[in-house]
C-alpha cells in the first residue's frame, strides 16, 4: 500500500510525458541512488526504505511511493515536494 499518492494531470504525448518521466527518474538515481526500470508506460523505482511507482497515461501521471518505517514520518513533507517537482515536469504545455 503507498504511503503517498500524486495524480498530476498533464497535456503531454506520450513520448514527451516518458521523457520527463526519465529525466525524474535520471535525477533520482544521481540524488537518492535508486534503481528505476521501466515496464510499459510504467517505472519502477527503488532504494533502501523507499520504493514505487509512475505510471504514465493519455492525461496523467500516477505516482506511487511506499516509505520504510524510518520515512513515514516525513510523508507529508516527501509528498509536498514530490508534488512540486511533478507539477513543474508534467505541466508543461506539449
Amino acid at each position: 500500500m503507498a504511503d503517498i499518492t500524486i495524480i498530476q494531470e498533464h497535456k503531454l504525448t506520450m513520448e514527451a510525458a516518458r521523457i520527463a518521466a526519465q529525466k525524474v527518474a535520471d535525477q533520482m538515481i544521481i540524488d537518492y541512488e535508486m534503481t528505476a526500470d521501466w515496464s510499459g508506460d510504467v517505472l519502477t523505482f527503488k532504494r533502501s526504505g523507499v520504493s514505487g511507482t509512475l505510471a504514465l497515461s493519455e492525461n496523467q501521471a500516477q505516482l506511487e511511493i511506499a516509505l520504510g518505517f524510518i520515512l513515514k514520518g516525513f510523508a507529508s513533507k516527501i509528498e509536498e515536494q514530490v508534488s512540486k517537482n511533478m507539477q513543474k515536469v508534467f505541466a508543461v504545455e506539449a
